[in-house]
């Protein structure tokens, strides 16, 4: 229940223009993505003849920008969803707003600026 109301408030915090603005933002983030995902799953074609390495390079490049173009997409999607359940906004670990120019900047974010720093200090 407590942790319930913390998120509520934390939404609260964000005014409704705020979050008509993010959620274009996201929108928009899942537009390009799900056509960068469209683009890459196309057949991989080699630009050069200068042989098999580098077209093994370029296939790599490939693989690891589709990835990372499939895990971007998820996590708009999820910010996305925690707009339509009204979590949106809130830490998922501590629980308090996450700051607006961070949203602004990342509004996929999941995690308040000091979470992030400690978690990317325990990995």
């Amino acid at each position: 229940m407590v942790n319930q109301q913390i998120i509520h408030r934390a939404t609260a915090r964000l005014a409704a223009d705020d979050l008509a603005r993010l959620r274009e933002n996201l929108l928009e983030q899942r537009l390009f993505r799900r056509e960068q995902l469209r683009q890459l799953a196309g057949p991989f074609a080699s630009r050069s003849d200068e042989g098999r390495q580098e077209t093994a390079g370029q296939a790599e490049v490939h693989v690891r920008l589709a990835a990372s173009a499939r895990m971007v997409l998820a996590d708009v999607e999820a910010a996305l969803a925690r707009m339509d359940d009204g979590t949106y906004g809130a830490c998922h670990l501590c629980g308090r707003g996450i700051d607006r120019d961070r949203l602004a900047i990342v509004p996929q974010a999941r995690y308040c600026g000091r979470c992030q720093r400690v978690g990317r200090a325990a990995s």
